[in-house]
């Protein structure tokens, strides 16, 4: 399958060098992107084919990644239009919903949605995808392939879920941040170096992490495991919830939902 990139920022460029390094024939890849010096940088990092017009990938590719900015997806979805024929489209530009871009390409409706999240830059992230009706069983295994080179995949079968997706993993970078900020602060309190501070939150955040992927007991399960009755975890889980972090959490990532499908009907308007 020969795939085309309309845009060649950060995602695509994390995907382009996950599929090269899974054994994908650069000959099979390309992009366009109408900033100059972004055309140089992937061809100079990749090897592959650039060019300044959407519409001239769109033409020689069998799917289209339609990687750029929501801002701009209607002008370039309008460009590509008369090019996309019966070619799959992916389109992972956050909160432009299938309908609204099935509209701009003419009522073409062989699109899958894609909604990625920052870890996809080194491979490492979770992407769910929801197709329409006209997409094939085919296509969707090859659409996984293109998704599975930057981590895991999760199917939706309804769109809206991609707005909670979209609060929950393609916001979720930014919680944990938050979480590594605040241990940082803690341990300078504490009087540890900013260097020092830094290794003991990130490392701890990224074995935890792989503790809870690689465990088959549930989160609340693993937190219990490392409370002592009366130790220091106890302590300060304890103040969590006097001060309701979990609850307030939970509040936080359902308002990032609710901000998506109030993006989706701003961004879908013509």
């Amino acid at each position: 399958m020969k795939v085309g990139f309309a845009g060649g920022g950060n995602m695509a460029s994390a995907m382009i060098g996950g599929l090269l390094a899974e054994g994908w024939s650069r000959d099979d890849l390309c992009a366009a992107d109408v900033d100059e010096n972004a055309r140089a940088r992937l061809e100079r990092e990749f090897g592959i084919r650039t060019a300044a017009s959407a519409a001239e990938v769109a033409a020689g590719v069998d799917c289209i990644v339609l990687a750029v900015k929501p801002q701009v997806l209607r002008v370039v979805a309008q460009e590509v239009a008369q090019a996309v024929g019966d070619r799959l489209v992916v389109s992972i530009a956050a909160g432009i919903r299938t309908t609204d871009l099935a509209r701009w390409l003419g009522g073409h409706r062989r699109i899958v949605r894609v909604m990625p999240n920052t870890p996809a830059l080194l491979r490492a992230g979770v992407s769910a995808a929801y197709a329409m009706p006209d997409v094939g069983a085919d296509e969707r295994a090859s659409v996984g392939d293109l998704l599975g080179a930057v981590g895991k995949v999760l199917w939706v079968d309804s769109e809206p879920m991609l707005d909670g997706v979209t609060a929950v993993s393609g916001s979720g970078p930014a919680y944990v941040f938050y979480l590594i900020e605040a241990m940082q602060a803690a341990a300078r309190e504490l009087g540890f170096s900013e260097e020092d501070a830094r290794l003991l939150s990130v490392e701890t955040v990224l074995g935890a992490a792989k503790l809870a992927e690689a465990s088959p007991e549930t989160a609340a399960t693993l937190r219990q495991r490392v409370t002592s009755r009366g130790g220091t975890t106890e302590r300060a889980l304890e103040s969590l919830e006097t001060h309701q972090v979990g609850a307030h959490l939970v509040q936080a990532i359902l308002a990032a939902a609710e901000r998506s499908r109030e993006l989706g009907d701003a961004l879908g308007q013509d």
